[in-house]
């Protein structure tokens, strides 16, 4: 994970409309940043449909949430519609921002190490400073645990 008190790196990546947004758009605000593995698996979408649920409180407390993977934008776009996602999912297909986030890691699958996303997030203070960085998020704690968060 990223070190707390420095400042976040810049990115610049499509949503799933394919609008382009950069960290710095969001200059003033508090930055929920949070990577996840897969659109439509199981774990991703709880955690995605918690951040759904969680995000009239997360706005009131000043926050916006984007969520970050390396899939296509179409895939994004289904994902928010069929999850109704009122935030932005962002795409890595080149995986720059998840190698910059550390988060594009080798894991264990079936006894095999692959290259994948290890579930984290991070909280980004209006100034684009780390507040916060989570490694290895529980799906459905993680929106909760980042309202906590909020001050």
């Amino acid at each position: 994970m990223l070190e707390i008190g420095t400042k976040a790196p810049e990115f610049s990546l499509p949503d799933q409309n394919r609008q382009v947004h950069k960290l710095s758009d969001y200059k003033g605000q508090k930055v929920i940043l949070y990577f996840y593995p897969a659109d439509m698996s199981p774990g991703c979408t709880n955690q995605a449909c918690s951040f759904r649920d969680m995000y009239p409180q997360i706005r009131e407390k000043g926050a916006v949430v984007l969520g970050v993977n390396a899939y296509t934008v179409e895939s994004h776009k289904k994902f928010e519609t069929e999850q109704g996602l009122p935030f932005l999912l962002l795409s890595d297909p080149e995986k720059k921002v998840l190698q910059e986030y550390d988060v594009w890691k080798e894991r264990s699958m079936f006894g095999k190490p692959v290259m994948g996303i290890e579930r984290s997030t991070y909280l980004i203070d209006e100034d684009g400073v780390i507040n916060k960085a989570f490694g290895k998020v529980k799906p459905k704690d993680n929106a909760g645990q980042m309202l906590k968060e909020l001050r």
